[in-house]
Order: structure tokens, then sequence, then C-alpha cells
């Protein structure tokens, strides 16, 4: 019987397991288990090269609150910095092994929890997946044969010299354009809105200066409403006239995640809305089933900072409540 199993080998898992350890529960009662291969997956696939992890996001203001904290570090330096708090605090995390069903017993206070390589007992359980983990897709149907040119991280294909279009209007977006133009390719940004409010600003003025200088071709107030097969090339169907049809070497979509919603209900979470319904300390409507990070955000999404923090606030309520240390 685990004190605390925690899904997700992110900033908010790793945070929760390092904030169950310094609050006294002895690590061999921790278990992270993690689906990929690799600890912080979505940093790793989504986030370019040269993208800075910041502290600040969104708006919520970079103030740790916990044992975990860092300043504005590269995608490299933040992976490192997670790599030295497993090895410092020897945080047990079980590598591609995915959950896929949770049985609560409220009798005992206690959580069966079955994977595709074994089953666990745990007195606590804290989900802390991030919402990047299931990017969202547009609403018109992708070819299956393009599967290779439609893209939703700009990570797992090497795209250079080539005719790339963006869809989306937040930061990833704007984050993608300045990625693939350093790669040297021709890059145009389709967006349904006429201007960027949900991008900072940062991004906002990298963006529009890329335009300025004709490095990134603007398709505003455009919406997509086919993609079709050109001789093994995308080309995009635009409901707007002044925007005619055309060809792309890649369609990359920058479109946000979304919660894993069908994932959360199948572990009995109430839900409001597209909101997962929480009490203190992040805690859902079953007692004892915690959720950490971009989960307790909502769906505007945390920064590493936030997801630091919410594994700090979740664990007084866990000690407070269900663990006695």
């Amino acid at each position: 019987m685990y004190s605390i199993i925690i899904i997700g080998a992110g900033p908010a898992g790793l945070s929760m397991a390092v904030e169950s350890i310094v609050s006294g529960i002895p690590t061999e009662k921790i278990l992270v288990l993690e689906k990929a291969q690799e600890h912080s997956f979505s940093i790793r696939k989504y986030y370019p090269e040269n993208k800075l992890v910041t502290a600040n996001y969104k708006g919520f203001e970079a103030v740790c609150i916990g044992t975990l904290c860092i300043p504005d570090l590269s995608k490299h330096e933040t992976i490192s910095y997670l790599d030295t708090v497993i090895d410092e605090y020897k945080i047990r995390v079980q590598y591609e092994e995915t959950v896929w069903k949770m049985d609560y017993d409220a009798n005992e206070q206690s959580f069966t929890i079955y994977t595709d390589k074994g089953t666990y007992q745990s007195r606590v359980m804290v989900i802390g997946i991030g919402i990047l983990g299931k990017p969202n897709k547009p609403e018109y149907k992708l070819p299956l044969s393009l599967k290779e040119r439609l893209l939703f991280d700009i990570t797992s294909s090497q795209i250079a010299d080539s005719r790339v279009l963006v869809v989306g209007g937040g930061d990833s977006a704007s984050e993608y354009c300045q990625y693939l133009v350093q790669n040297n390719n021709e890059v145009s940004l389709s967006y349904r809105r006429g201007d960027f409010t949900r991008m900072n600003h940062i991004n906002n003025d990298s963006l529009q200066a890329l335009a300025e200088a004709g490095k990134v071709r603007l398709l505003l107030n455009s919406n997509i409403t086919e993609i079709i097969d050109q001789d093994g090339k995308p080309r995009v169907v635009f409901q707007e006239q002044e925007y005619a049809g055309e060809a792309f070497d890649y369609i990359v979509y920058a479109l946000g995640g979304t919660t894993p919603e069908n994932f959360l209900k199948t572990l009995g979470i109430e839900f409001n809305g597209k909101e997962p319904v929480l009490g203190e300390g992040y805690e859902t409507n079953v007692p004892g089933l915690f959720l950490v990070g971009d989960l307790s955000a909502g769906t505007k999404g945390g920064s590493i900072i936030w997801a630091f923090n919410s594994a700090n606030t979740a664990i007084k309520r866990i000690t407070g409540k269900y663990l006695d240390v």
C-alpha cells in the first residue's frame, strides 16, 4: 500500500513527489507513473529548442511558495533542473506505464490503480498530467494520407527550406513561426481573428517584427474549411475568397491543449462545463483524489511555477486530512 501515487512525471508530478518527501512521507511510499519513456515529455516534445521556459506565464505571478523554484530557463536547463531533482530526492518513477483504470474504496479510503503493467494500491492519488499531452485538433477532417505533413508540434520532424502554414493565434503559434523562420522556411500564419489577444507582448512584438520584415505572412480573419491532398502536399481551402487555396509543404497546428476530460470522468471526477470541480487543495469530488499543475489552473493552463505551487498547496490538504506524517 503506497501513501501516494502520482500520475505524470512532468513539473507538477515531480514537484508533488518532492513536496511529499519534504512533508515526511517515506520515499518508498511514493510512486510516480509516467506513460512516456522520459520525464517532462510535453516540454521535450512541444517546446522548440530555443524556447524560453518562462516562470511568469499568462498573468500568473512567478512567486514560489513551495520547495521547487526556477527563474526563466531554456528548455535544456529546465530538463536538467528536473533531472537533478529526481536524483537529489531519489524519486521513484516508473516510465512507459499507462494508467487505464482506477477503483475507489470509500470504506478503506484507498485507490486501486490498474496500469498496462500492474496493479497498485494507494491512500491518495494525484494526477499531474499536462493539457499539452492532447493537442486540440481542427473541426474539419485531416486526410490520413498527409499524416506526415500535418503536425501538432515542430520537433518530431525536421522542417527546413519549406513552405509552412502555422494555424493558431496564441503564444505557441508565434514561437513556432519564430523557430521556423530561423530554419529558413517560408512561413504563413492563419488565424481566425483579426488580432492576437491571447499572445503575450513579447511574442506579439516578435511576430509583428517578422511580418514587417516579410518573413511571416499573416492571414488574419482566415478560416480553413478543408485540407486536400494535392500530389502528396496539403492544399488549404479557406472560407474567405481573398485567400485562394494553395499548397504547403507542411501545416503546423498550434491550437492549444485540452483537458483530458474523458479520462478524468472515467475516474468519477465531476465537471462544471469543461472545468473539473475542485475544492480545497485542488481536491476533486472523489475524496483523496487531487489534480495539480495545468489541470488545477483551468483551461488557460499554468506556468511551471504554478505547477510547483499547486503541489505545495495540495500536500497541505493531503497531510492534514489523509496521511499522518
